[in-house]
């Protein structure tokens, strides 16, 4: 057998929450919302950029170690962009990416530059120690055949201009 229903407020059986009256029983009149207030704009408040689309998110991260003269170009280089070092790095990379041919050109053409210093100061190296046998004929007393003598200056001489040539070049194309 249902008991009767109290009056005013109560609780409601099937809820176990108290029951003010529906607005037709005499009970609380529900509230209108209060209006929002607009936000005064301020010189301080950023806009906030829409999210991007799902397929144009970058959710990958890739780690980059740079010395300090690296990172200092860099990020020259990306304040002269208006961007941030990060987002400059990728798009530097997107854009090599674009044009593998010549990305592949350039950073072969330093790779080549290095090698070609290295392996002209190693001439020089071989070179200097055909003339230090010289010297050492020399100063015993003896004289070298002057074509020897002639032939080691001229090798000295080629392995020097080498050395700075790529020197030169390489210096260049920083």
């Amino acid at each position: 057998m249902a008991e009767p229903a109290l009056e005013g407020a109560g609780v409601v059986q099937h809820r176990g929450v108290l029951d003010h009256g529906a607005a037709t029983e005499g009970g609380s009149q529900p509230e209108e919302p209060a209006p929002r207030r607009k936000r005064r704009a301020t010189k301080t408040t950023s806009r906030k950029r829409s999210p991007k689309p799902d397929p144009d998110k970058r959710s990958y991260v890739c780690s980059v170690r740079l010395n300090t003269a690296e990172k200092q170009q860099l990020a020259g280089a990306a304040a002269a962009a208006h961007t941030s070092l990060p987002a400059f790095l990728a798009r530097a990379a997107l854009a090599a990416a674009r044009d593998p041919e010549s990305a592949a050109g350039s950073i072969a053409g330093e790779r080549e530059l290095i090698s070609e210093v290295f392996a002209a100061r190693r001439h020089l190296g071989h070179v200097g120690n055909n003339l230090n046998q010289m010297a050492r004929i020399i100063n015993s007393g003896d004289r070298p055949a002057d074509a020897q003598l002639d032939a080691v200056l001229d090798a000295v001489r080629r392995a020097t201009e080498r050395v700075q040539a790529a020197t030169d070049k390489l210096l260049e194309s920083r």
